[in-house]
């Protein structure tokens, strides 16, 4: 993926810097897709997130079951008390 960081976050006045996340949660509409080692944009001052239209495109695929998942996991849930 070739991303451009080094810009200027919405939010603030830090500077969005690439890291790569060992897990990340996406939320589709048809449920969540998580991915592994994905190279995020974060904001350094408030840590803001952004995602690149290709990183997301690959979330749309795997939720729309185009593509295939490496794995299925299973989520708790528990009602809040």
């Amino acid at each position: 993926m070739n991303v451009m960081y080094g810009y200027h976050c919405e939010y603030c006045d830090g500077i969005v810097r690439e890291r790569v996340v060992e897990r990340e949660a996406f939320k589709h509409r048809t449920g969540f897709v998580i991915l592994e080692n994905v190279p995020v944009g974060v904001c350094d001052t408030c840590g803001y997130r952004y995602y690149h239209a290709s990183l997301l495109r690959q979330v749309e695929e795997i939720a729309a079951r185009r593509r295939l998942p490496e794995r299925m996991e299973l989520v708790p849930v528990a009602v809040f008390a």
